[in-house]
């Protein structure tokens, strides 16, 4: 799940940053793709239709690596950043469409309880793909840099994307379980109809603006410091930036973050399963999730030049970040999944959760060219008070009620 939206989120703006592309530009478009991922519930009942979960699973994943090798193609063109943008925009579709079936086989196969207790893992190897893609794949295209030139690197490096999803797809296509099997709908009308009842069933749930605000919200800050931080690293220092290389970027994430990242994610995970979803729970994940980024504040105020104290606060956000995310996750897999349509519901909540990332992200970089980067990740610091205000407000289910949501899915 986590590798494609890693890839176009982030390991591309480090990309299109070495051949050129202004920030602004590289902000706003590889923001613009990630769209799918917040529309992908318009066509996620229509998965419900045919075959399994596990059908849409490999066969997104396989096609996926296809795309990445005419990513790389397109890199030759001349007119490469419209060419690999209009592939990587397939991409996400891809990826949004395999999202949903994914999220299906979790909460198909998983009860709640398991799902809580799971979580933390399901976060972790999410973030692994941020350690691949982030990391060792960025890594490797600055070691080729230096040997083979920018775009025969990225032409790799896109190549080997596209080859660990067709791994991927081969393996989940013998060893994936069902997920659950499609529903007897066999005409588009009918389709279109159980759209319709999901969508109304939807906005008929309990709490449901507080709920919206919640999934937006949460991710305000975050959406606008992740992508104009890679940027920031790779900035020469008279522009305000850090002026490190391809590599030290990659080791960064890949060892630093990557570590962090995952140690974060799993404790978030027993955390919650110990503790349940509570409003303290919650409070302390977005805590966890949000202050932390006053490490990047810190490194746009003092530039630093050594790389561990650089690794150090990348250390930090990213231990917090693994941490808090899962508060998002289990929220959406609680308030807003459970009833009649559980797949076709977490696929609005995560794509609405999507949202809340792609729009700050997509104005990130005119803020920064704007501001500068030393006053702009103290506005970021500033965007993270609407999640404290979402998450003190959000009303939560109880257990009861949750109890009470999957007796009545069974019976259905």
């Amino acid at each position: 799940m986590g590798l494609p939206f890693v890839a176009l989120a982030s390991a591309c703006t480090v990309m299109y940053k070495n051949l050129g592309i202004s920030d602004s530009q590289i902000a706003f478009w590889t923001s613009l793709i990630m769209l799918p991922w917040t529309i992908k519930p318009l066509w996620g009942p229509f998965l419900e239709m045919f075959k399994t979960k596990k059908f849409f699973v490999y066969t997104t994943q396989i096609f996926t690596g296809i795309l990445f090798g005419l990513v790389a193609l397109s890199l030759q063109a001349s007119h490469f950043f419209g060419w690999s943008i209009g592939v990587l925009m397939i991409i996400a579709f891809s990826g949004a469409t395999h999202d949903t079936a994914a999220d299906g086989v979790y909460l198909n196969e998983l009860s709640p309880k398991l799902q809580a207790r799971y979580v933390g893992w399901q976060g972790a190897f999410y973030n692994i793909a941020k350690v691949v893609s982030g990391g060792l794949l960025v890594y490797l295209a600055g070691e080729l840099e230096k040997k083979y030139g920018i775009v025969n690197a990225w032409m790799a490096v896109m190549c080997l994307y596209g080859a660990i999803m067709l791994l991927l797809g081969i393996y989940n296509m013998r060893m994936l379980p069902p997920g659950g099997r499609s529903a007897e709908v066999h005409s588009v009308g009918q389709g279109f109809a159980t759209l319709k009842d999901v969508v109304i069933t939807f906005f008929q749930k309990k709490n449901i603006g507080y709920a919206l605000a919640f999934i937006v919200l949460y991710r305000f800050a975050e959406g606008q410091a992740i992508k104009i931080t890679p940027l920031f690293f790779k900035a020469a220092r008279s522009e305000g930036g850090l002026g490190l290389s391809t590599s030290q970027i990659g080791v960064l994430y890949g060892i630093f973050g990557a570590i962090a990242f995952v140690l974060g994610s799993i404790a978030a995970g027993y955390f919650v399963s110990d503790k349940g979803l509570t409003r303290r729970t919650l409070l302390i994940l977005c805590t966890f999730f949000n202050v932390p980024f006053l490490a990047y504040a810190f490194l746009a105020i003092t530039l630093p030049e050594n790389v561990y104290l650089i690794g150090g606060a990348v250390a930090v956000e990213y231990f917090g970040y693994g941490f808090g995310f899962i508060g998002l996750i289990l929220f959406i897999m609680q308030n807003i999944a459970p009833g009649k349509y559980k797949m076709a519901h977490y696929a609005f909540g995560s794509g609405l959760m999507n949202l809340g990332f792609m729009i700050p992200s997509m104005i990130s970089g005119f803020v920064s060219d704007l501001l500068g980067y030393k006053e702009f990740f103290i506005w970021v610091l500033v965007s993270t008070i609407p999640a404290f205000l979402v998450t003190w407000f959000v009303p939560l289910r109880t257990q009861a009620e949750l109890d009470a949501l999957e007796a009545e899915n069974i019976a259905s």
